[in-house]
């Protein structure tokens, strides 16, 4: 990778229609989750080597914060999730020995991981932890948010599925999380399926229900094409760190590209400290790549899951089963979103496959 090759091309707060950025003189941090919810574009495959030359890349690009874990978190590497090339400890590890500036976070799914996964995670040198449930099941993380406390470890709640709630209702299960102590609180947009306004409203309730102090984040997926704009809107909103992967590389449609949002946060005159430039390199130096073929795109199936409400992460289960079972892929994911499955539910895919199978037999 290359090192900047001079200043920003954005050396002020102004756009180039001479007005101020939305965000002028605001401090904005991002989390680059390449090394955790990227793992589902490449089938948990990532090797010791692309995770250190991806954390190298981000640590010299000034990113604030690196996820690495599988892309289900601690303790996802399984029959049902897929299981991993390396294990989730040693490419925390690996990450561990290339970051000097960037802090490192892992991310547990309460009946994936354990507390048990959580300490080994700590001795292999995590600095964060993102503790995600369903929107409405905030009490199931208390204690996994509890034992993070006792470790020593930056908490965060990370609500996913968040369009499957109003945002009152996603306020109280924030302020479930924030009195068991987490200090940061997430909308988490898992199927991609928000837009702009939805997510301004939802930040605003956050911020109403637990006041100023307490930092608000955002993660969005791509599956309407919004993520970008709907990190943008949050940190219009209040957030004040947003997630993004290199190239995209996630679950369904992907996730807001790291590279385009840091370009977009300077534009709109954030404050990131990032080396726009850097960031670029080791997404096409490394990502794209070591991941030739792999990056997401906003497919018919990726398109189906932002349209229908459905979990990221279905979108290969769902392709498998269409393929298994003679059905349509849409047909499943948008059956899924009918039901309002919600991850975890996986064995559902089968189902809904099986039962469209034998819809199409009677009609035949």
């Amino acid at each position: 990778m290359t090192q900047r090759r001079g200043p920003s091309v954005i050396d002020s707060p102004v756009t180039g229609d001479g007005t101020q950025g939305p965000l002028a003189g605001r401090e904005v941090l991002v989390c680059d989750t390449t090394l955790r919810d990227g793992s589902h574009s490449v089938g948990h495959q990532f090797t010791t080597a692309q995770v250190r030359a991806v954390a190298r890349g981000l640590d010299a690009a000034q990113v604030a914060l690196v996820e690495v874990t599988h892309g289900d978190g601690l303790g996802g590497s399984s029959f049902t999730y897929g299981f991993s090339h390396t294990s989730d400890i040693e490419l925390i590890k690996e990450a561990r020995e290339e970051l000097t500036h960037a802090r490192l976070a892992a991310l547990l799914l309460p009946g994936i991981g354990t507390v048990e996964d959580l300490k080994e995670a700590v001795d292999a040198g995590i600095d964060v932890v993102r503790i995600a449930t369903h929107c409405t099941e905030a009490d199931i993380a208390v204690q996994h948010l509890k034992a993070a406390k006792e470790l020593g470890l930056e908490t965060v709640g990370f609500l996913m599925l968040s369009h499957m709630i109003s945002p009152e209702g996603l306020a109280a299960q924030a302020r479930i999380m924030s009195d068991a102590g987490a200090d940061t609180l997430y909308v988490v947009d898992s199927a991609g399926a928000l837009l702009p306004h939805q997510v301004t409203h939802r930040v605003q309730a956050l911020r109403a229900e637990l006041g100023e102090m307490v930092p608000l984040g955002m993660h969005a997926h791509n599956n309407l094409g919004c993520g970008v704009a709907n990190a943008l809107a949050a940190a219009e909103a209040g957030a004040v760190i947003l997630d993004g992967s290199l190239h995209g590389l996630g679950a369904g449609a992907g996730n807001a590209a790291t590279e385009v949002l840091a370009a977009a946060l300077e534009r709109a005159g954030a404050l990131t400290g990032i080396d726009v430039l850097a960031l670029t390199d080791v997404a096409e130096d490394v990502v794209a790549r070591e991941c030739a073929g792999r990056l997401p795109s906003l497919d018919r199936g990726s398109l189906m899951l932002g349209f229908g409400g459905v979990y990221s992460s279905f979108l290969l289960h769902a392709r498998r089963a269409a393929q298994r079972f003679g059905v349509s892929e849409s047909d499943i994911i948008l059956e899924l979103g009918r039901r309002r499955v919600v991850g975890g539910q996986e064995d559902m895919i089968v189902d809904v496959a099986l039962e469209l199978r034998e819809a199409a037999g009677r009609t035949a």
